[in-house]
């Protein structure tokens, strides 16, 4: 008898781990905000770094809307996904106050190396950069995604968060991933890295969206929903 309760119990616990491993992602909309879980993203390092701040607040909007809040209205939101699904996070900067380096002449330079510290000491397994786009036409909007082209990686990141920007956040957005080999946050990250590009700030209904509190909420899970799906590709090959 005891045998039997001991196997019973062992197909249990088998049993209860194959539906974990086959629900490796769980999704609860409750009360406005979403409550995750993965497999995928547990034990995982991420940096998140939020563009701009302190001297330097980034792009500004045709209503006055400032970049580098958004961005840090964004990170915080990925944060809490990311940790709630058992990743450890490292963010950039954490508040509006200046980054200020050991090195570099000026206050740009040494918010750079700065972040440049960070990213390279953090020995994680990738780095998202959060930033906001402006145009001199109005009427461009749409999210796109940015990686570094020499990164196998970073192209697979890339996709998979950009598909996850139009599958949660932004349906109608046509625009595909760019690769790059300019932007320095990227050319300095050891580990795969991307920039999110969340929306053009000069595109008024775009703006008015990103300034609001349940789309920088959208924005922040597909970017989240697309790192799930970038290590789960990962886990499959």
């Amino acid at each position: 008898m005891g045998r039997i309760i001991k196997k019973n119990s062992l197909n249990m616990l088998v049993l209860g781990l194959a539906c974990l491993i086959a629900f490796c992602t769980y999704l609860k909309f409750a009360n406005g905000s979403f409550e995750t879980f993965s497999l995928s993203t547990a034990s995982k390092v991420v940096v998140i770094d939020a563009g701009h701040g302190g001297f330097d607040p980034g792009k500004a909007g045709a209503s006055g809307t400032k970049e580098d809040e958004i961005n840090l209205a964004i990170a915080f939101k990925l944060k809490s996904y990311l940790e709630q699904s058992g990743a450890t996070v490292i963010m950039t900067r954490v508040d509006d106050e200046k980054l200020q380096g050991e090195k570099g002449n000026t206050h740009k330079r040494r918010d750079m190396n700065y972040r440049k510290q960070v990213i390279q000491e953090s020995d994680a397994d990738i780095l998202v950069s959060i930033h906001q786009n402006a145009f001199t036409q109005p009427q461009v909007k749409g999210a796109q995604v940015f990686y570094y082209q020499d990164s196998d990686k970073a192209k697979l990141l890339a996709n998979c968060v950009q598909n996850s920007i139009k599958a949660y956040a932004d349906p109608e957005n046509k625009r595909k991933i760019k690769s790059s080999k300019d932007y320095y946050i990227l050319k300095i990250s050891q580990m795969p890295g991307v920039i999110v590009e969340c929306g053009f700030l000069t595109n008024l209904e775009e703006e008015a969206k990103l300034a609001s509190n349940s789309y920088q909420d959208k924005i922040a899970w597909s970017i989240y929903a697309g790192i799930v799906e970038y290590f789960e590709a990962l886990d499959a090959q």
